[in-house]
């Protein structure tokens, strides 16, 4: 079966809605196809609390949310990005709130704005602690009202199909009947998000497998920036789940047993709003040194929300009074909830430039998929979701105009040879469990890809996934039914995961620095004589071959990061 549009983008949460709707206003006569394996108000954006960063008032400026970004990112972001991103989102701010999205108000009226990690100004806009929920449901509601675009809904990608350097459109599994569909566009927009279920301890849905990221890698499209993995120092204990950076935004402490704000020694100007992988580094520091309280599922740090009250609790962060009550049995407003540094985002991934576009032509990426870079080592909070809506607005833009301008060629490609690599998961007789296979990569990336790395552990670490890889091509699927075959999804999904794991793992072996969420204990220091530069990874049979680019300076110089 095929199916043809002018514009097709994979993902529908963030920036594959907000993508949608920017080509949908560049032309009401373009097709335009939006296909995920999830419904749209499920993404994973929803998950999103604390704001979205934005310059909107006097006394903040461009060029100072421009350097807090550059300095979260320790310099490895690239800066004409980042200029442009700065002087985008504020119009994005003004835009969703045109469309209904139901900011937080100050008493006199104007979009209120929170303090978060890095930032020198309160900058973050948002929408009590359930930001994403409400962004999504916004740009959900608007989508509607384009009938240019369609929905696939609970379609799995699989493969790309490129040829002469030229997207020509994707492979994906209808879930509801099991059947392979082609799917020919003359633009391909990546908006799959992050890679974050590498881990065992994350903040992700179980959905973010990194999908776009590895089957544009199997294609030929580089990976940049793939060890720089992001923790944030707050996820509940035992389940990960986030409790958002705004509740230190609002006035939270971090304490550890002895009653300490020990912030204080790591970052005395920031404290607790030092960007996420200082506090996250701190935290660890005082739970290795003993300083962590004990608990049945490990050691951690007291989040302390008491001295905030009961109202303000409820109006600010109700999100989070909820979610520690019912996954942790603690009330915020009476005692401080247990947290540990918890992986969350990825700064990593698709290589694409400042209008989204990859190397091959018609192919770009937005969002948490693409790596274009305005985070460089290290993202500051807020500055995600803002991402999403500038660039998925770019990518559209671009996309659109693409298409516009192209005449369809029809693919020569057939589904057949996907319909086989396929059909082989299901006749394969092997013994290995693709279930077991993600536990022992989960447990191999928590304990030598974390916070701390040195080394040893990573060498094993590469040595583990070589393992994993080869066991997996004797995974066997018990499940042989069509119909939302969770067994095949998962299968496929353990395949990209491996893939991905080992681009991280020899990434991180090879940067001998550290810099932002990469710290080598072997290599303390930043490196910008040998290091400031961008990994690319691109694929071989035999695993990931890598290059190097320049990161772009403007006119912010490295400096020493401190806070």
């Amino acid at each position: 079966m095929r199916i043809r549009n002018d514009v097709l983008i994979v993902g529908a949460g963030l920036a594959g809605m907000r993508a949608a709707i920017a080509a949908a206003e560049v032309s009401r006569q373009l097709s335009i196809a939006i296909l995920a394996k999830t419904y749209p108000i499920r993404c994973h954006s929803v998950c999103a609390e604390g704001g979205t960063a934005a310059v909107l008032r006097e006394g903040d400026s461009f060029d100072l949310h421009a350097w807090d970004t550059i300095k979260g990112s320790d310099f490895l972001a690239d800066q004409d990005a980042v200029e442009f991103f700065v002087k985008e989102m504020p119009k994005e701010i003004l835009r969703l709130d045109n469309w209904g999205c139901p900011w937080s108000r100050t008493e006199d009226g104007k979009i209120a704005q929170r303090a978060f990690g890095g930032h020198s100004f309160n900058r973050t806009v948002f929408a009590a602690d359930r930001t994403g929920f409400h962004e999504v449901h916004t740009l959900y509601e608007r989508m509607l009202s384009y009938p240019n675009i369609v929905r696939f809904d609970e379609y799995f990608m699989t493969s790309l199909v490129i040829e002469n350097d030229e997207i020509k459109g994707l492979t994906a599994i209808d879930l509801r009947n099991g059947e392979l569909v082609l799917f020919e566009a003359k633009a391909i927009i990546l908006a799959t998000g992050g890679a974050g279920r590498l881990f065992g301890f994350t903040t992700y849905s179980h959905q973010v497998t990194g999908d776009g990221l590895a089957v544009a890698y199997r294609a030929g499209v580089p990976l940049k920036d793939m060890e720089f993995f992001q923790f944030h120092p707050t996820g509940l204990i035992p389940s990960g789940i986030l409790m958002t950076e705004a509740c230190r935004g609002e006035g939270g402490y971090l304490k550890n047993k002895d009653g300490q704000r020990f912030m204080e020694k790591y970052a005395p100007e920031k404290m607790e709003l030092a960007p996420r992988d200082v506090v996250s580094r701190s935290m660890w520091t005082e739970i290795i040194e003993g300083r962590g309280f004990e608990s049945p599922y490990g050691p951690y740090i007291a989040l302390d929300l008491t001295h905030l009250g009961e109202e303000r609790i409820n109006e600010r962060l109700p999100l989070i009074r909820d979610a520690a009550i019912k996954f942790a049995g603690v009330d915020p407003v009476e005692e401080p909830i247990p947290v540990r540094p918890v992986a969350h985002y990825t700064m990593g991934g698709i290589h694409a430039n400042m209008n989204c576009e990859t190397p091959v032509r018609g192919l770009y990426a937005a969002g948490e998929a693409a790596c274009i870079s305005i985070h460089g080592a290290n993202r500051l909070g807020s500055n995600s979701t803002a991402e999403c809506l500038v660039f998925g607005r770019v990518a559209g833009e671009k996309a659109a105009e693409y298409a516009l301008s192209k005449s369809y060629y029809p693919s020569v490609k057939t589904i057949e040879k996907e319909e086989k690599r396929i059909a082989s998961l299901f006749s394969e007789k092997g013994e290995e469990s693709a279930y077991e296979i993600k536990a022992e990569l989960n447990q191999t990336m928590d304990k030598n890809l974390w916070i701390f790395r040195d080394e040893n552990g990573l060498i094993e670490a590469v040595k583990k996934i070589k393992e994993l890889k080869e066991r997996y091509n004797h995974v066997s699927i018990e499940d042989k039914s069509k119909t939302f075959n969770t067994d095949l999804t998962f299968a496929i999904e353990v395949g990209y995961m491996l893939d991905l794991a080992e681009i991280v793992a020899i990434a991180a072996l090879n940067r001998k620095e550290s810099r932002g969420a990469h710290y080598r204990i072997d290599y303390p220091r930043r490196d910008d004589a040998n290091w400031l530069k961008h990994t690319l990874a691109y694929y071989t049979k035999d695993g990931p071959r890598f290059e190097y680019a320049p990161v772009t300076i403007t006119k912010w110089e490295p400096v020493e990061r401190k806070y």
